[in-house]
């Protein structure tokens, strides 16, 4: 074994976690590195610029994420949500073709690792090209909110949470005709009332949400389809245009419109996209349609890590204080899309429901490196012990 090698591994520390730590020392202000320069196996690397989407990379020398309970879980789901969500079962991403039965075989092969370890040998990772095909992915976190609501609207519960619209031709209202000008008003679409605004619009930009009705019942509200308009950033609007605001993040957001309600009605219509509920009575899915895990699923751009994907990740980790101090391999499940996650270079961390996961969702927001996981082209299909077929309950 090479000498740079053996420095290598005497490098690594060992978790105790369902994941693989490695230390880096924290970014610059501001909080946002422009450049994550460590490679899969973590040791450093010069190389600033990917020539295509993806570029395969080997494994050797990766202390690879253990596979816990929790993950088998949600590889099952995983498996799930290549049976039950349609897509096409052959994809060309620029230089990489992915099809269905290979994200099938990568889930299988995952599962295999605790009984078979050597099983990690059929596997290939790809090096997602990231922002300016530089490698390098903002992580950014969503959660799962629980807001107050009333089925009848008073002087308290005001605002409407709406189920979409059927009689619209051509293009839809943009949020400033919904929200401020009242377009949707009176034709029974109002699945309920909240007392805040803001509660509204981040359960629209969570994608989902629970609500917890004036007699305590709860109940889920899944996404129920958007209008249409393009997703515009209401943090990077008040950054763009000379708003001091703390971070752009929901807690950043909420502490600027605390000190200037005034401006809701100004700043919100910004952001025109519109996102519509519908009652459920199952726990909030993805748009995979399975459950979502927290710190495990991932929200994507479609056109560049397709549902039902797999991929291990150097992903930020934080203190206590929230300040970043280093990155963690994890496996990750593309389980969902979201519209403010586009192109290569941006992977949004499921983290859960509840105040707590919304405190853990707000802190994400710098970058890491994402590879795809793939089987070998030449590996066995898979160990005959292991099958995948039985019924899965979700």
């Amino acid at each position: 074994m090479r000498k740079g090698k053996i420095l290598f591994f005497l490098s690594l520390l060992f978790s105790t976690a369902a994941c693989s730590l490695y230390q880096l020392k924290p970014p610059p202000i501001p909080d946002i590195s422009s450049h994550y320069p460590i490679d899969i196996a973590g040791r450093d690397t010069t190389q600033n610029i990917l020539h295509n989407l993806y570029t395969e990379t080997s494994l050797d020398y990766v202390d690879f994420p253990k596979i816990t309970d929790t993950l088998m879980m949600s590889l099952d789901h995983h498996t799930k949500l290549l049976k039950i969500r349609k897509q096409k079962k052959v994809q060309m991403l620029d230089n990489l073709e992915i099809t269905v039965e290979d994200m099938r075989r990568t889930i299988e092969t995952l599962k295999q690792l605790r009984e078979y370890p050597d099983s990690l040998d059929n596997l290939v990772a790809y090096q997602l090209a990231g922002e300016k095909y530089a490698g390098d992915v903002k992580f950014t976190g969503y959660y799962t909110p629980l807001i107050q609501v009333s089925r009848e609207k008073n002087a308290t519960y005001k605002y409407p949470i709406y189920a979409k619209p059927h009689h619209f031709i051509g293009k839809m209202p943009n949020r400033k005709a919904i929200d401020f000008e009242g377009i949707l008003q009176g034709q029974g679409l109002e699945l309920a009332y909240a007392k805040d605004r803001l509660d509204i619009y981040f359960m629209q930009i969570q994608g989902s949400g629970y609500v917890q009705f004036r007699d305590g019942t709860t109940q889920t509200f899944g996404y129920g389809g958007s209008n249409g308009h393009a997703y515009r950033s209401i943090g990077r609007f008040l950054k763009m245009n000379g708003y001091k605001i703390s971070n752009i993040s929901e807690n950043g957001i909420r502490e600027f419109f605390n000190k200037r309600p005034d401006l809701i009605s100004t700043i919100l219509p910004a952001n025109p996209s519109y996102s519509f509920f519908k009652p459920r009575n199952t726990p909030p899915k993805g748009a995979g349609h399975v459950p979502l895990a927290k710190g495990i699923s991932i929200a994507v751009d479609r056109r560049y890590l397709p549902l039902g994907a797999t991929a291990i990740a150097s992903i930020p980790r934080y203190d206590e204080s929230n300040s970043l101090i280093g990155h963690e391999l994890k496996i990750l499940l593309a389980q969902d899309v979201g519209g403010a996650i586009k192109g290569a270079g941006h992977l949004d961390l499921y983290m859960g429901d509840g105040v707590d996961a919304r405190e853990e969702a707000s802190k994400y927001y710098h970058y890491g490196k994402v590879w795809l996981l793939l089987p070998k082209k030449s590996a066995p299909n898979t160990h005959s012990t292991v099958s995948l077929s039985k019924d899965i309950s979700i």
